[in-house]
């Protein structure tokens, strides 16, 4: 039975609803971000459980069928992002409709009307916060960072990431409180 779950974003989600179907005796066949395939159906009773349990730890079953939709389209955007090998000449929508196989406008728009960010929104926020955390780690250069991201310039960036959180990246670095958001509260 494939189940979709709400908020799964990194290694460590992952890694925390196992243990959660662990402890409540639900054998899985596969787990990755946003879904889980179980051996055997899942009684009512069960899948309330399981979903109490999944809200304890920040998660949730997603039963509609556009909020998958759209934890889908959170996911594969996090992916990429996570690759840290956007090309400069992506193209968002492009990117989407070929995944989805689907009309870019429509899925925007569902998005846009569900989590009230546009797509692009999303996918620019995203990418701040992975700039923010490779800031943070000080592994590359601002020069880097912005290529990994698929800026077509340090100033581009620059820019951007002063529009989302106020300060430029040298400032952000700087600052004692680095106000991260985690990437399931985007």
């Amino acid at each position: 039975m494939k189940i979709n779950i709400k908020n799964m974003v990194c290694d460590r989600c992952i890694s925390a609803v196992n243990t959660l179907f662990k402890d409540l005796k639900i054998p899985i066949s596969a787990l990755e971000l946003g879904e889980a395939e179980t051996v055997n159906l899942l009684s009512q009773s069960e899948l309330t459980i399981l979903n109490d349990q999944l809200k304890k730890q920040g998660f949730e079953l997603l039963e509609d069928a556009v909020k998958t939709q759209i934890e889908q389209i959170k996911k594969i955007i996090i992916i990429e992002i996570n690759k840290l090998d956007i090309d400069e000449d992506f193209i968002l929508s492009k990117f989407i409709s070929t995944h989805f196989g689907k009309d870019y406008s429509l899925l925007s728009k569902t998005f846009s009307m569900n989590e009230n960010v546009t797509l692009e929104q999303y996918f620019i926020l995203q990418k701040i916060e992975k700039a923010k955390e490779l800031l943070l780690y000080n592994e590359f250069t601002l020069t880097e960072i912005s290529q990994k991201l698929g800026y077509k310039s340090v100033q581009h960036l620059s820019a951007q990431f002063k529009s989302c959180t106020g300060f430029n990246p040298t400032s952000f670095k700087k600052l004692k409180s680095k106000n991260r958001i985690a990437l399931d509260q985007i």
